[in-house]
């Protein structure tokens, strides 16, 4: 899944730490040139585990980054896709890791959580219940993963991320994607119609903060880790409140809001902030971004973008 939101923008980090051929890039779909120019790239099907056997064997893989997975409303709309990509296809990597001793990290989501648990803050232990097939399948995948390591000994990692908010890559059909969607509608229109109601609280991340969270998490020692899934966290907002932060740059941003009762019913049973105290304590997570440093680079980076492709910039 290494050309969805994550994985271009992690592959970049660790090249620059480990070397450009180091680290290889795969998906199941064609990378845009910049992408392919940048280092290796590989077809790889997360449901073909020969394919995958024979990449992690000819390359001598010893990390495993896990990232292909069909988003929470997106997974909705297609329930037998997110099932078999979402937990075939993690039972295919975990055998994959096991059988070649690799260090497996795959990320857990915001969505892990359900209208049972504790919301403010969800700590990292406690209910779940999440009632959503991408929420459920990252239980599974925690569970499955966790219960690997315990008895077999497979270094498996895995983070709670929250929304991530990047001016890279076009929203893949998460529930925070208005996050995303509100900069370049900010910019190119002046008008923005949010999918939320406007005191819908979440947990959101920078994503070179989420970048930085994952690799300081694969390199801890393992004697560090008191726990298999940490929570990890930045800030949380509303969609008014990053609208106004927004109009601290550009005055004009009018936002309507039409709430999606899919992605609505979605957001009121997540929680609206994360702990993450064991994180911070067990191998030092600190975020880098508050909501102002956020909105600051996200309508810089995307004025950029449009300036370079030529659109007009509101």
């Amino acid at each position: 899944g290494g050309l969805g939101q994550l994985g271009v923008g992690l592959a970049e980090m660790l090249r620059k730490q480990y070397g450009k051929e180091n680290i290889i890039l795969s998906d199941i779909r064609r990378p845009p040139a910049e992408v392919y120019n940048m280092g290796p790239f590989v077809y790889a099907d997360v449901l073909d585990y020969k394919n995958l056997r024979e990449l992690v064997v000819n390359n001598r893989i010893t990390w495993l980054v896990h990232y292909s997975a069909l988003l929470s409303a997106i997974g909705e709309a297609n329930l037998a896709l997110a099932r078999t990509i979402n937990i075939t296809g993690l039972h295919n990597v975990l055998d994959l890791a096991l059988e070649n001793c690799l260090r497996l990290f795959v990320p857990s989501t915001i969505g892990a959580f359900g209208p049972s648990s504790p919301r403010d803050p969800a700590p990292d232990l406690c209910i779940q219940r999440p009632r959503t097939i991408y929420g459920v399948s990252k239980v599974h995948a925690e569970l499955m993963g966790e219960y690997l390591h315990h008895k077999y000994g497979l270094d498996f990692r895995c983070l709670r991320y929250p929304g991530v908010v990047s001016a890279h890559t076009k929203p893949g059909g998460g529930t925070t994607d208005y996050a995303v969607q509100i900069f370049h509608d900010a910019l190119s229109t002046g008008h923005h119609e949010c999918y939320l109601r406007s005191n819908t609280r979440l947990p959101m991340m920078h994503i070179s903060d989420c970048h930085r969270a994952t690799i300081e998490f694969m390199q801890a020692p393992e004697s560090q880790l008191s726990l298999r899934t940490y929570n990890i966290a930045a800030m949380s907002f509303t969609p008014e409140e990053v609208a106004e932060e927004i109009r601290k740059h550009l005055p004009h941003l009018r936002v309507t809001y039409n709430p999606d009762t899919i992605r609505q019913t979605i957001a009121d049973s997540w929680p609206v902030r994360f702990d993450d105290s064991n994180a911070r304590q067990d191998w030092g997570w600190k975020p880098a971004y508050g909501l102002s440093e956020l909105v600051t680079d996200m309508l810089a980076s995307i004025r950029e973008k449009r300036t370079n492709a030529g659109l007009p910039v509101s």
